[in-house]
């Protein structure tokens, strides 16, 4: 049997974990990292050259693929001051649940085949960011009446489909969605997310099958959209899989207060009284927690991925990221509803936010903010096997230029920290999945004209 060749990548610079290493030679046979070698001064013969600085690839945590064609719509600028009525007068959605007004009118007219088109060209997006692996919270289960597709899964398998044109890998969290709120069934603009039931739910999710690219996770919506005698069967599922179970948890103050009306407690002890928390699960945003909250969510080792640039442009508040991480929470990062897509910008708001919010500086280091970015996130994606540059890992790395106007000037040692504190995804010029290049000199080698795509698709929703 002829033995898998090797590929090699060389490195001008690469981020080993804990410091910046200067010429490396990354071998790589089929999609996995063979060989690292260190002080390798200049390219052997054959290999890749990524000028530049190398990381582990970036794992983006928690997405919404269809909120990509809401950028700029749903950020429609206020009034000026002193403008009356008529031009100018254009306003934002004042608060969450207004914006999300704006969210269903997107969700009502997506079909299959215009979620590939929009997912393709998104998760390329992703690629173009340093993203090589996503996880994408998906509920628009069913067509917009609710009536379920010839194949029951057919908006899911788009997805999937869409990230292996994309060139990235996938974990898709199915997602429950049963309730508009406590007692409340779905409104009209919510049947397409419903099973009705948590079990024709796992039902239904139980035939998605994983493929190299992809994985199967779940997800419960929230404490509103699951009715709280249902949540143990979404837990379950997730247990008895092994697999990855994600939740939006307190993003908002009236969804604590009403589980509070509801329940007498707070979602985070809902959730615990359910069987939901663990290592496995991942709590998204994890916001307006209570000290109880967070000693529940860090003692059973539940993960928090913040969503900074989504949880400021939604005006959600700042979550206790330090006091969870303390408590012993892992922190990962995601772009939820990509407002922008750039997980650097995601590590240093998250610091920066927690600088605003205490009025002191250095919470994490920018190793521990790439940890963030990288390792943890996949492995709250259920890839426990990427986020590093080491032999055996899947061989999924980006390279950020060093000499743009954004990172030039620092010595290349201090690399991490340009990456983290002035880097941004337009600094990325080359992106590697299990060893194939999917972005090469900052262009995309599968979607040829990723900004054209966008547009077309998005484009496509607004007819």
């Amino acid at each position: 049997m002829t033995e898998t060749p090797l590929r090699t990548y060389w490195l001008e610079h690469a981020w080993l974990g804990t410091r910046v290493e200067p010429g490396v030679a990354l071998e790589v046979r089929g999609d996995r990292v063979a060989a690292v070698r260190t002080g390798v001064p200049a390219p052997p013969p054959g290999a890749e050259v990524l000028r530049g600085l190398t990381l582990p690839g970036l794992a983006n945590a928690h997405s919404h693929a269809f909120h990509r064609a809401l950028r700029g719509t749903a950020q429609a600028g206020g009034a000026s001051p002193g403008r009356g009525e008529g031009e100018g007068t254009e306003r934002a959605p004042e608060s969450f649940w207004a914006w999300r007004d704006v969210m269903y009118a997107i969700a009502h007219r997506l079909t299959p085949e215009s979620y590939f088109a929009l997912a393709r060209a998104t998760y390329a997006e992703m690629a173009l960011a340093g993203i090589t692996a996503v996880g994408e919270f998906h509920y628009l289960h069913h067509a917009p009446d609710g009536t379920r597709y010839a194949d029951p899964n057919a908006m899911g398998e788009a997805l999937i489909d869409a990230a292996g044109e994309a060139g990235i890998r996938i974990t898709l969290l199915d997602t429950a969605y049963l309730s508009s709120g406590f007692g409340e069934p779905p409104t009209a603009r919510q049947l397409r997310f419903s099973d009705g039931t948590a079990e024709a739910w796992a039902e239904r999710c139980s035939v998605l099958k994983e493929r190299d690219h992809a994985r199967i996770g779940a997800a419960v919506h929230s404490v509103r959209a699951v009715p709280a005698q249902q949540l143990a069967t979404v837990a379950r599922w997730a247990e008895e899989r092994r697999v990855p179970l994600h939740v939006h948890l307190s993003e908002q103050t009236a969804e604590n207060d009403a589980c509070l009306a509801a329940h007498g407690c707070t979602p985070t002890r809902l959730l615990a009284d359910h069987g939901v928390l663990g290592p496995r699960t991942t709590g998204v945003h994890n916001t307006h927690l209570t000290e109880e909250d967070i000693r529940l969510i860090g003692s059973t080792a539940t993960g928090t991925c913040m969503c900074p640039t989504t949880e400021r442009d939604l005006a959600d508040g700042i979550g206790p990221a330090r006091a969870l991480q303390t408590a012993g929470s892992p922190l990962s990062l995601g772009s939820d509803s990509h407002a922008v897509i750039d997980l650097l910008e995601e590590a240093r708001a998250m610091e920066l936010n927690e600088r605003l919010r205490t009025r002191m500086r250095g919470h994490w280091t920018a190793p521990d903010l790439l940890r963030a970015a990288s390792a943890d996130g996949h492995a709250a994606l259920g890839w426990e096997d990427a986020g590093s540059l080491e032999p055996g890992a899947l061989a999924d790395f980006t390279t950020i230029a060093l000499d743009s106007v954004r990172t030039a000037g620092p010595p290349a040692s201090r690399g991490a920290e340009t990456a983290v504190f002035a880097a941004t995804a337009a600094d990325v010029r080359h992106t590697v999945v299990g060893g194939r290049q999917i972005v090469r000199d900052g262009a995309h080698t599968r979607v040829p004209d990723v900004p054209r795509a966008l547009e077309e698709a998005v484009a496509a929703l607004s007819a």
